[in-house]
């Protein structure tokens, strides 16, 4: 696989939504909490400092970052199942064990994935670790930077914008402020996408425990010095509109078409929707 550098730089974040620097191991960085909280190994002291106080006061988050994961499984497959076979991972954070691509592969060999990110930690795990699949390419580039997005995509990745696109903005916006038209960037990657494509979102919400996550939120801004910004359900379902909702809808990530019991909203803590492009 090539390694293209392909970033187009972002234009400064507003300061709400200006994460500080990745390379300082005595600060949590959001993509290693994340896999902390996945039981990953790729995290720091800081990452597993900042995990004790939020823990304590919202101990559903380990099982929120599971069953997002797990819906991410179960809408790569659905898609997969209905024709796609090229997926775009925007924020797509550390690999883990059960890959897009690998999902993706295992339903339509020879599936095309392009997974994005701009944090140089995320960059230079999944180079190391996805670059012997010359049908997956790693790419550099910043939600906030709508058109810089699209246009290191489309140089560096071997997509046919021609054919269905799933792209999945899972676990991604809630990193936004509202100062960075989070629905905006939606729209505008909802326009890009070809006839047939399919948007897969999932956010954290407060609507099942408002006091607790708001006051998990506060503490990871604090800590990531990256906005974590609970959004209610109009909200998320605002991300995928003019799209046909695929069953159930606009849900919690465990009520996605699970598999097995159902955890309830208080310890998903995320909604989740796909939706498809006529």
């Amino acid at each position: 696989m090539s390694e293209p550098e392909t970033a187009t730089a972002a234009p400064p974040a507003p300061a709400s939504a200006r994460s500080r620097p990745w390379a300082t191991a005595g600060e949590a960085n959001p993509a290693r909490f994340y896999d902390l909280l996945l039981g990953g190994k790729d995290n720091y002291a800081a990452d597993r400092d900042l995990a004790d106080p939020l823990l304590r006061v919202q101990p559903h988050a380990r099982t929120a970052a599971r069953e997002n994961r797990a819906f991410v499984g179960r809408a790569v497959r659905a898609l997969a199942e209905h024709g796609v076979a090229q997926f775009v991972d925007i924020g797509c954070g550390l690999p883990t064990g059960e890959n897009v691509h690998q999902i993706a592969q295992r339903h339509v060999p020879g599936a095309r994935v392009v997974y994005v990110d701009h944090d140089p930690i995320v960059l230079s795990h999944a180079r190391a670790l996805l670059a012997d699949d010359g049908n997956v390419s790693v790419v550099r580039a910043d939600l906030r930077d709508h058109d810089g997005l699209l246009e290191a995509v489309t140089v560096a990745a071997p997509l046919d914008w021609t054919r269905p696109v799933g792209v999945l903005l899972t676990s991604v916006l809630h990193h936004l402020a509202a100062a960075d038209r989070p629905h905006e960037l939606a729209a505008g990657l909802r326009r890009a996408m070809p006839p047939g494509s399919a948007l897969a979102v999932s956010h954290l919400t407060a609507d099942p425990a408002p006091a607790a996550v708001a006051e998990a939120a506060s503490l990871y801004t604090a800590g990531c010095g990256t906005p974590l910004v609970p959004r209610g359900r109009a909200e998320v379902a605002a991300f995928l509109d003019g799209l046909e909702l695929l069953g159930p809808g606009v849900v919690f990530t465990s009520e996605w078409r699970p598999v097995g019991p159902v955890r309830p909203p208080d310890q998903a803590l995320m909604y989740a929707a796909v939706g498809l492009r006529g």
